[in-house]
């Protein structure tokens, strides 16, 4: 039996890729967030003015930036800070999914903020197969919509001869993206390949699926290295500039029309987030089976690093949340989720138990993991005695 270690500071385990400890016990997450309290946020505001100022349209024939959207509290929040210092963005959304009633009114309440808005839906039949292959081959039905988050906004940049992109969080706190940088500072295939990573799988890989071919792929690949050289695209990233935090973007996103679920959204700490696509709930309960923490774990560390939840009093809400078997998310039942990539609940369950990894939950005799009555499982170890 093995004995999962976890964050002397938040509730993160040593699972979470890319994650590591220091002498102390804390995770890298913690020290970042620590490395915030020396930032001059002051000066990098002024700093993303004067960034953005330099792909300003100068006579306003055409966009100053693409901003990729999904409808969710983020993007509204991004939408916000760029009308705020006068920009004329180009809102692009990569469709989500399995599109949700709530993520349709908070797509039409980020147009009404005033902007133009590009959606590209691509084509639903092929979606479908993908988010079942992959679900079936890396454990994550979202494999698809993570990818055209980032490939169809850098295709529209390309297309519309926009320069400059602006995402939301930095995954990397380091620096603000290539339009930050006084040389080199253009994105090329390797840049764009690092933050919108493959999870797994190439795009080249899809091709083995029977029915497949490369038309069905356009909108999953980058734009060829001639056509990014000859745009002279660039892109930064809001929280290098703005103290990035998710429950203050939705109090931003709240203000100007978001709407939140009426409940805590299942598998969370919130009801302000991943509201937009019935799969998520699926997509967050695979990585609880093949790192032991989810959705309920992330909300947590945040609230925990501001100072908001006590490590204490955030395992208790964690344990109550986290990992629960995904029979209903955003009240639509599972059944009916999974009938959209023609899956039933017996085949997603089989699927399940084969990306479990068996050393971090309780077993039976036989080393089955062991599920109560309505399929949840049980850690072997909790960071909270």
């Amino acid at each position: 039996m093995s004995t999962l270690k976890y964050c002397a500071k938040c509730l993160y385990p040593e699972t979470k890729p890319d994650l590591v400890f220091d002498e102390q016990g804390v995770c890298s997450a913690c020290r970042n967030f620590d490395n915030r309290a020396e930032v001059d946020w002051a000066a990098r505001r002024r700093e993303f003015v004067e960034v953005v100022e330099r792909y300003r349209s100068e006579d306003g024939s055409a966009y100053d930036c693409i901003v990729p959207v999904s409808g969710g509290k983020d993007s509204t929040y991004q939408v916000l800070r760029l009308l705020e210092v006068g920009l004329n963005p180009l809102c692009v959304t990569a469709t989500t999914d399995s599109l949700s009633d709530l993520g349709r009114s908070n797509i039409e309440n980020i147009k009404n903020l005033g902007v133009d808005y590009i959606e590209i839906s691509v084509n639903p039949r092929v979606r479908r197969l993908l988010n079942k292959t992959s679900l079936v081959e890396v454990g994550d039905i979202s494999w698809p919509e993570h990818v055209t988050i980032f490939t169809i906004p850098v295709r529209v940049a390309v297309q519309t001869g926009t320069r400059l992109i602006v995402w939301g969080e930095n995954p990397q706190h380091e620096y603000g993206g290539p339009a930050a940088a006084s040389d080199n500072n253009t994105l090329d295939r390797r840049w764009l390949e690092e933050f919108g990573g493959l999870l797994g799988l190439r795009v080249s890989d899809l091709l083995e699926i029977e029915g497949i071919e490369r038309h069905h792929l356009i909108q999953y690949t980058y734009p060829s290295e001639v056509e990014l050289d000859r745009a002279e695209l660039s892109a930064i990233f809001l929280g290098y500039y703005f103290p990035w935090d998710g429950y203050a973007n939705a109090l931003h996103a709240q203000a100007f029309g978001f709407k939140t679920f009426d409940s805590v959204v299942e598998g969370s700490l919130a009801n302000y987030e991943n509201l937009d696509n019935y799969q998520t709930g699926i997509h967050d309960y695979f990585k609880f089976l093949k790192y032991g923490f989810g959705r309920a774990t992330d909300i947590a560390n945040n609230h925990i690093r501001r100072g908001r939840l006590q490590r204490e009093d955030a395992w208790r809400l964690v344990r109550r949340h986290d990992g629960r078997f995904p029979s209903t998310y955003l009240g639509r039942p599972l059944s009916e989720i999974l009938a959209e990539i023609d899956m039933s609940v017996e085949e997603f369950v089989a699927v399940c138990d084969r990306f479990t990894n068996k050393r971090l939950f309780r077993c039976d005799n036989r080393g089955s993991p062991i599920k109560d009555a309505e399929g949840n499982l049980q850690l072997l170890n909790s960071p909270v005695e």
